[in-house]
């Protein structure tokens, strides 16, 4: 390839060590995503492209999957941002935080890819990555499964236990038959156990409840970025008594947080 057309907008010169800038010019409509493609297919590392707002990194995207076609060994990933007002009194969408979390357990194993991120959410702190991983489960067809231990590691990763899972981060527990909707999950899983071996995987419809396809094994993140453990609350505590003043046990979020629980807003604390 020549000098001449490396450095044109469609072949960008890269920087020769870090630290280095370059500046690309002359990118109109879409071929800035263009671009973008090129260089992630011709390189083996990750590239994260920050944008303005979650509009253009949303328009961003839909141009990248058209550019990309065919190279399928570049993987796009969304980072969206939460959607919501410092210290709202109610939490970001499910599926949002699903997309959040599926996107930074991918992060760490990824060698060739593109990130898109709005500004904004760069601005925020993210959970521990130790916690992330710490907290993952894989369970495999099988498996040994202790009921009441993955009941209770559920509850610390932030599952919700309800009648019917219909959402990301919902849980169910019937006898020897196990209903959870994973972060970062397309469909909902039911896990059946003969005794205390997972006996089989099976995705199911959420609106029909009815079981579809078997699979060998699902793997369980986390269902809040927030980490609640026991370091973590400690932590809040402390910066909530050196920030506001009054008796803290008078207002419910402290104390629901101090008992390990995740009331709405959470995030922004």
């Amino acid at each position: 390839m020549s000098d001449a057309l490396r450095i044109s907008p469609f072949h960008p010169e890269l920087p020769g060590k870090s630290g280095e800038r370059r500046y690309w010019g002359r990118l109109y409509g879409s071929s800035k995503a263009l671009a973008i493609s090129r260089v992630a297919s011709e390189i083996e590392a990750p590239i994260i492209v920050i944008t303005t707002d979650s509009l253009s990194a949303g328009r961003l995207l839909e141009e990248l999957k058209f550019y990309s076609d065919g190279h399928s060994t570049v993987k796009l990933l969304a980072f969206p941002d939460w959607e919501t007002l410092p210290y709202d009194l109610f939490s970001p969408y499910q599926d949002i935080i699903s997309e959040r979390l599926a996107t930074l357990a991918r992060l760490p194993t990824l060698i060739r890819g593109i990130l898109v991120v709005p500004i904004t959410t760069v601005m925020h702190q993210l959970l521990p990555k130790e916690y992330l991983l710490s907290h993952s489960l894989m369970l495999k067809t099988g498996q040994l499964l202790d009921i009441d231990n993955f009941r209770r590691q559920l509850s610390e990763s932030g599952y919700i236990f309800s009648g019917q899972v219909m959402e990301h981060g919902d849980a169910a527990i019937r006898g020897s038959l196990i209903d959870i909707f994973p972060m970062g999950a397309v469909l909902p899983y039911r896990i059946d156990l003969f005794d205390n071996e997972i006996d089989s995987i099976r995705e199911f419809n959420p609106e029909t409840q009815r079981s579809l396809e078997k699979i060998e094994s699902v793997n369980i993140l986390p269902a809040k970025e927030i980490a609640l453990i026991d370091e973590g609350i400690a932590r809040f505590r402390s910066s909530w008594r050196s920030r506001f003043e009054g008796n803290p046990g008078q207002c419910p979020l402290y104390r629901d947080v101090s008992q390990g629980l995740a009331p709405a807003g959470i995030e922004y604390y």
